[in-house]
């Protein structure tokens, strides 16, 4: 059990990087997080859309349970998040969470998703969403077992 961010673009900048670093040291399994960092599309729009999507897909395994991250998907508060999180687990289920490129992915990876999640109605950038996952994890993981890190 584990959890994968797939994230097309670019490397951590230095500031995401240690911020990601202080919740991923904070997490136990089964929150154990591995990144794979997938490069953007040299092409533009829809082009770009379909060859990052392809490039997902291709590593969401069968039985992963996908997240994919969406301004257009469910707005989970973090209990919400973290129960979604255990029952994959309890399943026994890596579970991806699916940061797309710049122009978002197709309509083939909002399929394949088992959660479409919203962080918000706003855009954020992608380093930025990269942060805020990594706590949400953090968070999640502290809901699931009960201790004071999450106040109602």
């Amino acid at each position: 059990m584990s959890v994968r961010i797939l994230a097309v673009g670019k490397k951590h900048e230095r500031w995401v990087a240690e911020g990601i670093g202080r919740y991923e040291q904070r997490l136990r399994k089964p929150f154990d997080v591995s990144w794979a960092l997938l490069p953007h599309s040299s092409r533009a729009a829809d082009a770009a859309r379909s060859e990052e999507s392809d490039r997902l897909l291709a590593k969401i395994d069968r039985d992963d349970f996908a997240v994919l991250l969406d301004e257009r998907g469910e707005n989970l508060a973090s209990p919400g998040l973290a129960r979604s999180l255990q029952q994959a687990f309890d399943r026994s289920a890596r579970v991806s969470l699916v940061i797309g490129g710049a122009y978002g992915v197709d309509e083939r990876v909002r399929e394949r998703a088992n959660l479409v999640w919203s962080l918000s109605r706003l855009v954020f950038p992608h380093q930025l969403v990269r942060l805020i996952v990594a706590e949400q994890l953090y968070r999640a993981q502290e809901i699931s077992a009960g201790r004071p890190y999450h106040h109602e």
